[in-house]
């Protein structure tokens, strides 16, 4: 189990790949800021409207020359379809060994209906352009995230 991630701490390497099938390497965004959001399934109704607000924010976000990247347990595939579905113009990630979710600690047991499972608790990291964590959001609620998100970065 990873320790728990603080800010000020360095954010932990990322390889896995992208929603084309590309590797992708955390590292390869240093000098820029980047906005890595972990959320639990990819075209389930929160994490849809996580995604698209994003997606509405992002010239916003880009103006402040910050990355947005999505990391969910999804396949390449499935995360490819969601991309297309609601034209996300920011990279998805496949974190199907969740081994960016453990890394980040956000791998957690949950429990629905009395079943107790691991999956993605809704988390996002803001990192820096030398690859620090400046803000940790905890246990997200979508609505207005993006907005907090980006307020954090001004």
């Amino acid at each position: 189990m990873a320790k728990e991630l603080k800010e000020g701490d360095t954010a932990p390497e990322i390889s896995t790949t992208t929603d084309t099938g590309e590797p992708f390497q955390l590292s390869s965004l240093r000098g820029q800021r980047v906005v890595l959001y972990f959320y639990p399934k990819a075209d389930t109704p929160g994490c849809t409207k996580e995604a698209c607000d994003f997606r509405d924010d992002r010239p916003k976000f880009t103006k402040e020359n910050t990355t947005i990247v999505g990391v969910s347990p999804d396949t390449s595939k499935a995360q490819a379809r969601f991309k297309e579905k609601f034209d996300l113009p920011f990279t998805l990630l496949a974190d199907t060994d969740h081994k960016a979710a453990e890394a980040y600690g956000v791998w957690k047991e949950k429990s629905m209906y009395g079943k107790k499972y691991m999956g993605v608790e809704r988390t996002t990291f803001l990192i820096d352009e030398s690859g620090i964590i400046k803000r940790i959001f905890p246990k997200v609620k979508v609505e207005g995230h993006a907005a907090e998100v980006l307020a954090a970065i001004g």
